[in-house]
């Protein structure tokens, strides 16, 4: 430091102590050190030490795994979050992606070197393609709204290219929040279809809100709600007679996989939650892959390049499709993704992917049933992979969804999905997926059952909640817009 400049600001690392170092470097070596004049422009070196901590390698190990033990995952909880499907997932799978053929491969090394992954791409576009009823897919989208705004931009292009300027996207009110939004991305204007008194399309308001302007009906099946459109058929008529095409929002594919299929219902366009469905985990912003398959009239939009099988068996990139919307993603979307979901189709085969949908499916109505008698339930009859249920009896003592999802942290739980979808007063969306175990899904039910009753003859309990996690009850928004973030933690 120069005689003239500041003193670095002093350290606000609670456990940092001056001279303390984690690492060991080896000596440099006999090649010449440059001034950092001649590395770095003058301008953008820094005028004073920067302020970071110095700690001793078992005080950093300590203070991140202590951290680690505060966070909540599927590998040591449940979590039944509606519509984010978060499944255990074999590490089988994670231990055939991380194998060097696979992990260590670089996306610009010549094509006759990277054959076995080729292969495997290509494998994992048909496997796609089979089990959505598609007859193409791209698996270059990173993530379902990616996926979304792709087949969008799909859309938008086949109207194009008919000479038909449409602008509006038929969305129904249960939708997922990235659907609207993915619309208006991709250029159009969201229109609201109201959902009927059985929360599944109002075939009615459909038909008075197609038109020449309609370019697509965004719709998952089953809904958001856990409910399966069972005028799908008549649906599909509505939108396509009309010129539209109907687009297939794939996050609740855990719930038919291997029984029923997109493209057979009349849906033109699907994208798959990779990172939901099949083997990734996921959360807090990543890893995602959301592969978008089309039926034939949308296969000259799809995004290029794809992998194609040449007349002698080898792979190589098909770049010659002069009607595509172009390149999404640098590469091929998110290899790391791909591979474990090709691992986990093979795993479990047909008859394996159709058990994973009906545990699925069997553990969301078993969890139904049992907590029926304690909350109001918005619709009746089967749901498929999750199910909504109101807290409105519940606030009737004072006592919102938010408290009881805030208890649910004193037992251990992740509180499933609040508040959405949106039709629902004091929404709670639960997923139990097809990995818990009975025994799971029991201790769960019987902890919201006795927080319905404390709701009802102990309300304090619950609206004081949580009492026994590291952080108590929390002003959330202002904990969004000031966050107090420092290294203190307690070994």
């Amino acid at each position: 430091m120069n005689a003239n400049e500041q003193p670095a600001p002093p350290l606000i690392f609670d456990r940092s102590r001056p001279g303390r170092i984690a690492c060991s470097l080896p000596a440099c070596d006999d090649v010449p050190e440059l001034p950092l004049e001649d590395c770095i422009p003058a301008s953008l070196l820094r005028k004073a030490p920067a302020a970071l901590p110095e700690l001793y390698e078992v005080d950093v190990t300590r203070h991140y795994t202590a951290l680690s033990r505060r966070n909540f995952g599927v590998d040591n909880g449940f979590y039944p979050l509606g519509s984010c499907t978060m499944k255990y997932n074999p590490k089988l799978h994670e231990d055939i992606a991380r194998l060097p053929g696979l992990a260590s491969l670089h996306p610009y090394q010549p094509k006759s070197t990277v054959q076995g992954a080729l292969e495997l791409l290509y494998t994992l576009q048909c496997d796609l393609a089979a089990i959505t009823g598609m007859d193409a897919v791209s698996l270059q989208p990173a993530a379902g709204a990616h996926g979304e705004w792709t087949g969008l931009r799909m859309i938008r292009a086949y109207h194009e290219s008919r000479g038909e300027r449409r602008t509006q996207v038929l969305v129904p009110d249960s939708s997922h929040g990235t659907n609207p939004a993915s619309a208006a991305a991709a250029g159009y204007t969201a229109v609201t279809l109201k959902s009927d008194a059985r929360g599944l399309v109002d075939l009615d308001a459909l038909r008075a809100a197609v038109g020449p302007d309609t370019a697509a009906l965004m719709l998952t099946n089953p809904n958001t709600l856990g409910l399966f459109e069972e005028q799908i058929v008549e649906i599909a008529d509505i939108v396509h007679q009309a010129g539209g095409l109907l687009y297939y929002d794939g996050a609740n594919a855990n719930a038919i996989m291997g029984i029923a299929r997109p493209g057979d219902m009349g849906f033109d366009v699907v994208h798959l939650n990779l990172h939901k469905t099949m083997s990734t985990p996921h959360g807090g912003g990543g890893p995602g892959s959301g592969p978008v398959g089309v039926k034939r009239l949308l296969e000259p939009f799809l995004p290029a390049p794809l992998i194609a099988r040449l007349p002698d068996d080898s792979f190589d990139y098909d770049h010659d499709r002069p009607l595509s919307i172009g390149r999404v993603k640098p590469f091929h979307g998110n290899f790391g993704i791909l591979v474990r979901a090709y691992a986990y189709i093979r795993s479990y085969g047909a008859e394996g992917l159709r058990r994973v949908s009906e545990c699925a499916v069997l553990n969301a109505n078993y969890m139904r049933s049992r907590l029926s008698p304690a909350f109001h339930m918005p619709y009746s009859g089967i749901c498929k992979h999750e199910f909504v249920l109101s807290g409105s009896r519940q606030k009737a003592y004072g006592v919102r969804t938010f408290d009881m999802a805030k208890r649910l942290l004193d037992f251990g739980f992740h509180p499933p999905t609040v508040y959405f979808p949106l039709i629902v007063e004091e929404s709670m969306m639960i997923e139990p997926t097809e990995t818990e175990s009975k025994e799971t899904l029991d201790r769960f039910i019987d902890t919201m059952l006795q927080i319905a009753w404390e709701a009802e003859h102990a309300p304090e309990k619950v609206l004081e909640a949580p009492t026994s996690t590291v952080v108590s009850r929390l002003d959330e928004t202002l904990a969004a817009r000031k966050p107090i973030l420092n290294c203190s933690c307690d070994y």
